[in-house]
Parts: structure tokens; sequence; C-alpha cells
């Protein structure tokens, strides 16, 4: 398990000449084909959706190509707590904790899906990434071509994705959507994992006095 703590680190600015978000280079345009979603008609009960996302998982586990993300984040007395689990072939492989403070709810979300697909595409043999998480509305920020505070990132996961397709044209990613009352096993265990640190966490700060 890689743990890192990132007390008190501001994020880097945003370069608005990143390759990534130039209109016709950007990931969303040249590489559709290779990006889905599975986000559950609203008409589908719970029963359903944990079914599917069961049958997903005993369908992945039988080859050691695709990579399963599943992460989960949570905000106390101003400190974020991101994890990512990443598991090939049924089982676990990469286990990650990070902590920071004084960012968003959005942002750490979104951090721990960056570093998720960042940790998959390093995996030798890795054709196939699915990212489970409950924050679609956040994984939708990665392909915004438009201006948010929040392309730091997203530029970040572009960059890593255009590196992951440009490897095998087979390469390919997904998102499925996992709301947390489901408490579908994989996305329930990061979250209890995330629930556990976050209430024995107690952060070392670098700079008491800096005042980000």
């Amino acid at each position: 398990m890689d743990s890192a703590n990132r007390v008190n680190e501001c994020f880097p600015s945003f370069n608005p000449l990143n390759s990534e978000f130039y209109s016709g280079l950007r990931v969303i345009d040249n590489f559709s084909d290779r990006i889905s979603f599975n986000l559950f008609n609203k008409e589908k009960d719970d029963k359903l959706c944990a079914q599917s996302l069961n049958e997903m998982v005993l369908e992945s586990s039988s080859s050691l190509s695709v990579a399963i993300i599943a992460s989960d984040t949570s905000i106390k007395n101003n400190v974020a707590m991101s994890i990512a689990h990443i598991h090939t072939h049924d089982k676990p492989l990469i286990k990650t904790i990070h902590h920071t403070v004084n960012v968003t709810s959005t942002e750490a979300e979104l951090f721990a899906i960056r570093y998720g697909i960042n940790q998959a595409t390093c995996i030798d043999n890795i054709s196939k990434i699915i990212v489970v998480t409950h924050s679609i509305h956040v994984v939708k920020r990665i392909f915004d071509p438009s201006v948010h505070s929040f392309q730091v990132q997203s530029a970040a996961v572009l960059s890593d994705l255009c590196y992951f397709f440009n490897c095998h044209t087979n390469n390919s990613i997904k998102f499925w959507k996992c709301l947390s009352h489901l408490k579908w096993h994989l996305h329930n265990e990061v979250n209890n994992e995330v629930n556990k640190e976050t209430k024995i966490f107690k952060p070392l700060l670098l700079y008491p006095c800096k005042n980000l």
C-alpha cells in the first residue's frame, strides 16, 4: 500500500496553453470510441444496479488485462482524505492514501480518480481500465473543455489517458456509476477504509502558521 501525506501542499497553477485542451488535440476528440460511461437509468432499481456491477467484476476477473479502480474521499476538520484501490484478476493490487488540506470535496474526488488512473496506466499489460465512482459529475469535469477551476487535475488525467490510448489501439476506459447507498462491496470497502483513516488521522502540519 502506498501512503502519501500531502498536508499543506498547494496545487499547481493551471496552464491555459496546455495542449490537452486544444481543439482537435483533446482526448475526447481523438479517442471518443475508447471512453464510455455506464450511468444506469433512473428507472433501474438498486438491486439491478448492484447486479450489473457484480457481473462486470465477474467478467473482468478472468482477465489479467483489466484494472478496476474504486475510489472515495472524506473531509473532516478541513483535512481531505482520498483513497483509491486498484484490482486486477479479482485481487487488490494497489492501495493508496493521500491527505491534503484546504481543498473542496470535488478536488479531493478528482484527485483520487486521477491518481488511480495514473497508477493503472503504469501496470504492465493493462488494456482496459474501469473506474467505479459515485461522483460521475466529477468525472465529467475531466472532459469538459470549458474553463473551470479543476483543470489542473483534468490535464493530468488527460495526459495519462492520451499516453495509455496511444500505447495500443485496443486500450480503453469505462466509468461506472455506483451510488454510495448501494454499499457495493468494492466501493464499500474503500468507503469503510476512508472513514476509518479519517477518524484516526492526526495531521502533522509542515507549516502550522501557513494560510493556503
